[in-house]
């Protein structure tokens, strides 16, 4: 007979965003949290730069609890092209080759050097015509062979390259389960420190997909430029400002600070909003009922700014809500993409290696 051993862990999910790595691991039920770690990158990290990115990956290992050396890894706004499209209604054989003739005009790289993506969504009407909506997703091969060399760098075994939409969905999708959740739209707003990640979801099913050229750096930067401070400074005086509690809070600073962000916070509203309208426009009849905001950006503060000028019921996200409890340090929202990278695997999906130069399948996604 032979006896095959189940891995007693889930992999590590690597999550390197504009400001730190995050690692975190879930026992093999996806459960319990068997260790996470933050490591900070300084302000003026390259973070494509393979060997430094290895070593804060190591660093946030070294000491730990964490088990075994298997890891998903992650496209983040960086690296990763991703926008809803139309296309022409096609068989399933003929559907690759149309939206990769469709990539191939709108990706910011040559589509000889690209690995594409694409989630069906649905049938839609364009100018009277029936179109078939999908959610693009492609990234340069160098990209993938990057994060390879970091995984190989830092002592770890990739199983797989997920998208950071992907994993935003993954993480919170264990939460909403009832026949109920899978018929209402959500719209996820993971805040970092670079960009904003937009997920509009039906149950599981991701119907829009939208980065935002807005997050925490620019926040920092408004507040450096209006407070006259270096930039660290500023980062420092808005984080510390922003983790105090409200009666705590020096209102002279928040004042200052409310002021500096304002036409960024505005900025980004008006993004949002204009996401919700072309959901609402290209999916009749399927209106957004909520939007679950998360990230390290991710405040009391913020969500009541949002829910304000939304005119959408807005909550803040905890990605171990359903989880048993966890020791996790600083905003609980930063995790989600490192939970759902964690949880990669789990529920029946699967966890084959990724092949050398080739970006794993993600969303449900589709090689084109």
């Amino acid at each position: 007979m032979v006896s095959v051993l189940k891995p007693r862990t889930g992999p590590i999910g690597v999550h390197v965003g504009n400001r730190s790595v995050k690692l975190l691991q879930f026992d093999a039920a996806g459960r319990h949290v068997v260790d996470a770690a933050r490591w900070d990158l300084a302000a003026e990290a390259d973070v494509e730069d393979a060997v430094l990115l290895a070593e804060a990956v190591r660093r946030a290992r070294e000491g730990r609890g964490f088990r075994g050396r298997r890891a998903v890894f992650c496209l983040g706004p960086r690296d990763l092209f991703v926008q809803n499209v139309r296309v022409s209604q096609a068989t399933p054989e003929q559907m690759h080759g149309v939206v990769q003739s469709e990539a191939a005009g709108r990706m910011p790289f040559p589509s000889q050097e690209a690995e594409v993506r694409f989630v069906e969504v649905a049938d839609v009407r364009h100018g009277g015509a029936a179109r078939r909506e999908v959610i693009l997703l492609a990234c340069r091969r160098p990209v993938i062979e990057r994060i390879l060399d970091v995984a190989e760098r830092s002592g770890l075994i990739p199983l797989a390259i997920d998208v950071e939409p992907g994993a935003l969905l993954r993480c919170y999708a264990r939460q909403y389960r009832r026949d109920d959740d899978r018929q209402r739209q959500r719209m996820f707003v993971h805040v970092g420190g670079g960009a904003t990640a937009v997920v509009i979801a039906r149950g599981t099913h991701a119907m829009f997909v939208k980065y935002i050229d807005c997050g925490g750096h620019h926040f920092d930067e408004a507040v450096a430029d209006y407070l006259k401070l270096p930039l660290p400074d500023a980062a420092a005086l808005r984080r510390h400002s922003g983790d105090r509690r409200a009666d705590q809070r020096d209102p002279e600073v928040t004042r200052s600070i409310e002021e500096a962000v304002r036409p960024s916070l505005d900025r980004l509203t008006g993004e949002l909003a204009m996401c919700v309208r072309y959901y609402s426009v290209t999916f009749r009849g399927q209106p957004v009922s909520q939007v679950i905001l998360s990230g390290g950006e991710a405040s009391d503060t913020l969500l009541e700014w949002l829910g304000a000028r939304l005119g959408l019921p807005c909550e803040l996200g905890n990605p171990l809500r359903s989880l048993e409890p966890a020791n996790l340090t600083g905003r609980i929202g930063q995790w989600d993409v490192a939970a759902g990278l964690a949880l990669k695997g789990w529920e029946g999906e699967s966890g084959r290696a990724v092949a050398a130069g080739t970006a794993r399948r993600a969303l449900g996604a589709k090689s084109a």
